[in-house]
């Protein structure tokens, strides 16, 4: 009595479970619903392919870059890796832009009778969209124009905001550009905002060192310690590779009450100007300390010799003594 049962049981779940698949609910997701999952999943893993694949090309750029004997990034390496991040973001937006359309021609959606909602919500997004509609057009025209690529050295300055954003461009894409601080912050700063750009790693770099002297100083012998020391800067293996040419010294920059300010400038490499300052900086203090010239207030440190055993320091010699003898 129980196995009849049961066979009957499972005679009506197979013919239930074969009802529900001729019906009009499995028959839409045999139909439709299983082009719909399809469509999806391949977008997913074409999306995780344009991923993989820019991200593959970005490191084969930089390994050029490393594995080569440049100090810095090229201009055109930089504008490469800006380029293929921007290409693959472009590339997943239109993709899922084309599976939307497909999944709504598949669910047959009337395209007449969205017209009048498409331009109501038109409207709504051209009034609430126009900061990411400005940030799309900026960031095209950053592309482009090449602005900054990935691994300059900029200062940004945003709307709103005094201070200018500063650090390496670690990514660029149309919509934002994410800088690094030398503290290691990551600043994400919409495209749109950016009032101005200033690129301190474009082509080449100049390092600027400011130098007080002394007024009461020698200024003769200080511009000729400082000309040497511009003279002999590119006999430094390190100043060498990163100099363009010999620093120069442009003379008097400044007068104050005190000192005096002379300038000394270099052409480095695009980045490399405050590696360079802080040497150029070592290179002058040293000359200037053994030539006995220091700021004001300064006090250059002297050695008294201690007397040897049985010596006895005295003062000048008294008349009288000097008449004993």
């Amino acid at each position: 009595m129980t196995s009849n049962t049961t066979k009957y049981v499972a005679i009506e779940w197979a013919q239930g479970w074969h009802d529900f698949w001729r019906g009009d609910i499995g028959e839409w997701i045999i139909t439709r619903g299983l082009r719909i999952v399809m469509l999806i999943l391949g977008a997913m893993l074409v999306a995780r392919f344009i991923n993989w694949a820019a991200q593959r090309i970005t490191r084969r750029i930089d390994a050029e870059y490393r594995e080569s004997d440049q100090l810095v990034r090229s201009e055109s390496t930089k504008h490469r890796q800006a380029v293929a991040s921007v290409i693959s973001w472009v590339s997943i937006a239109v993709l899922f832009v084309v599976v939307i359309v497909e999944i709504t021609d598949i669910i047959a959606i009337p395209v007449g009778s969205l017209v009048a909602p498409a331009a109501v919500l038109g409207a709504a997004l051209g009034f609430g969209a126009q900061r990411i509609v400005q940030d799309l057009l900026a960031g095209f025209f950053i592309i482009t124009e090449k602005q900054y690529g990935f691994g300059d050295l900029v200062a940004l300055t945003v709307a709103g905001i005094a201070a200018p954003a500063e650090g390496t461009v670690e990514d660029v894409t149309l919509r934002v550009t994410k800088l690094r601080s030398s503290e290691g912050e990551v600043f994400t700063i919409p495209n749109g905002q950016i009032v101005k750009t200033v690129n301190l790693s474009k082509d080449w770099a100049r390092a600027v060192v400011d130098i007080p002297v002394p007024s009461a100083a020698d200024l003769n012998k200080v511009n000729d310690l400082l000309h040497e020391v511009c003279d002999h800067a590119m006999d430094d293996p390190q100043m060498s590779a990163l100099l363009l040419d010999a620093p120069q010294l442009m003379g008097v920059e400044s007068i104050e009450l005190d000192t005096v300010n002379l300038r000394m400038v270099a052409r480095t490499l695009p980045g490399k100007q405050f590696e360079v300052g802080r040497r150029l900086r070592i290179l002058v203090i040293r000359a200037l300390r053994r030539a006995g010239i220091v700021a004001p207030g300064e006090s250059i440190p002297t050695v008294n010799a201690l007397p040897r055993s049985g010596e006895t320091t005295s003062g000048p010699e008294s008349p009288e003594q000097g008449s004993d003898k």
